[in-house]
């Protein structure tokens, strides 16, 4: 096995440090990034982690070694770095592992104009460069390094997605996880006329309140206990890199992806009558629903943000979202940015006059199951097994993604995990006792055609 084969994922890099992701392999990666890319210069931002200052010099070391200057741009949220690849024309390096644990670090990479780099766009050519590099390191003359800050810039360019004199006082209450939240939330929301409480606003990449991983429902329980103490309008609840945003509304009651992703594409069609607004396939049934009633045009996409934002860029789409809390905007170089999406739900709020829950009442129109993990020993075997199981039955089957498997009144997908020997099963019905027969149903028929 390549020593590469562990943290070069499906749509980043991403490992253990030190032990599959330390400064020898970053500086490989700095050099096989410059050669990849054949640009001046290279953007690099890093999130809080203890181990980000170290990567970055080996890998800012590895890209001035291959001849390519390193502009850092120092801590910020990855969707600042989409921005500045975008405002500079340049590629970028974002250090980060998101919503992993400390122990945790990667690379979230970009080209020149924010456009994504996943395995078929150019991460499998660079794993293959760094497995060169790592043998005979690039030893050029060192190309030059310097420091620039965009976050003042960042912070504007957040701030005209809305209409700032439309914003009420609202009462906001954030729970950043000691994540770069804590930096950007401030910086974005300051003088905007909301009451803003920051929870564990500290920037920490060991993490010590609870993780940063806002889907999961344990990681909500102290912004929905705050929200309830103190009477606030809305809870916003981020991811460590802050390029996620999960929202909760006012009596504590979480908002999902696929809700959210319906609240805001109703927003931007009415801002951009008849555009094409993209949403995953694992999104609620609900968002292609309001896409259609808003006069848009829906698209449905596979999952992951390389995908999304090549058919944003063919369709001309002014935003996608996904289940997952990813939320892209053709005006942000179709990057994906939560505190982006929290002042358009919170100019949402201030606009209608009307509370969060009360805004999303009509959109809670289906039951999902939530993302279930079964481990199997051949994921995509199992889905091949299934879809054949049900050939000739009343069911409409697609694999655009895994195996969709839709039914008059439900459906659900089943997708292997591009990381690990899991199978993926998100299920939707018209209500929670449906809703937890038919994944009983599903899982039954995986274990019987796996055993």
């Amino acid at each position: 096995m390549a020593r590469t084969d562990l943290v070069f994922k499906a749509y980043d890099i991403r490992g253990i440090y030190p032990s599959q992701i330390d400064e020898e392999l970053c500086r490989a990666i700095g050099s096989a990034v410059a050669t990849f890319a054949g640009v001046e210069r290279i953007l690099i931002a890093r999130d809080m982690r203890p181990s980000g200052p170290s990567l970055v010099e080996a890998f800012a070391q590895g890209a001035r070694s291959a001849g390519t200057a390193v502009v850092d741009l120092g801590m910020a949220s990855t969707d600042f770095l989409y921005y500045a690849a975008g405002a500079l024309d340049a590629p970028g390096a974002m250090f980060t592992a998101s919503h992993n644990p400390a122990q945790y670090n990667g690379i979230k990479l970009c080209l020149a104009g924010a456009k994504p780099i996943g395995r078929d766009t150019g991460l499998t050519e660079i794993q293959a460069l760094t497995e060169r590099f790592l043998v005979e390191p690039a030893s050029g003359p060192l190309a030059a390094t310097s420091s620039q800050d965009l976050l003042s810039a960042w912070a504007d360019h957040v701030r005209s997605f809305v209409d700032v004199s439309a914003l009420r006082p609202l009462k906001v209450v954030a729970d950043t996880a000691n994540g770069m939240g804590g930096l950007v939330v401030p910086l974005v929301m300051e003088g905007l006329g909301f009451d803003v409480e920051i929870l564990y606003p500290e920037l920490d990449g060991n993490f010590p309140n609870h993780p940063a991983d806002p889907i999961q429902e344990e990681n909500l329980v102290d912004l929905k206990r705050r929200v309830l103490e103190t009477g606030a309008d809305i809870g916003l609840a981020f991811d460590g890199d802050a390029d996620r945003v999960f929202l909760v509304d006012e009596q504590a009651e979480g908002v999902s992806g696929s809700l959210t992703t319906a609240m805001v594409a109703a927003s931007m069609l009415d801002k951009n009558p008849g555009a094409t607004v993209l949403y995953n396939l694992i999104c609620s049934k609900t968002v292609a629903e309001v896409i259609a009633e808003h006069g848009g045009t829906g698209v449905r996409t596979q999952v992951g943000h390389s995908f999304i934002k090549q058919v944003m860029a063919e369709t001309g789409a002014v935003f996608g979202g996904e289940h997952s809390g990813h939320y892209y905007f053709k005006d942000n170089f179709r990057a994906d940015s939560g505190i982006i999406t929290a002042l358009i739900v919170l100019e949402l709020m201030s606009k209608r006059g009307q509370s969060l829950s009360e805004i999303v009442a009509p959109y809670r129109r289906y039951i999902a199951s939530g993302e279930i993990n079964t481990e199997v020993a051949d994921p995509a075997g199992a889905v091949a097994a299934v879809a054949k199981a049900l050939e000739g039955s009343e069911a409409q089957l697609d694999q655009l993604d895994g195996l969709t498997v839709s039914y008059p009144d439900w459906w659900y997908n089943l997708r292997p995990s591009n990381t690990e020997p899991l199978l993926r099963l998100n299920v939707e019905a018209a209500d929670e006792a449906a809703c937890s027969a038919h994944v009983a149903q599903v899982l039954k028929l995986v274990a019987e055609l796996t055993a």
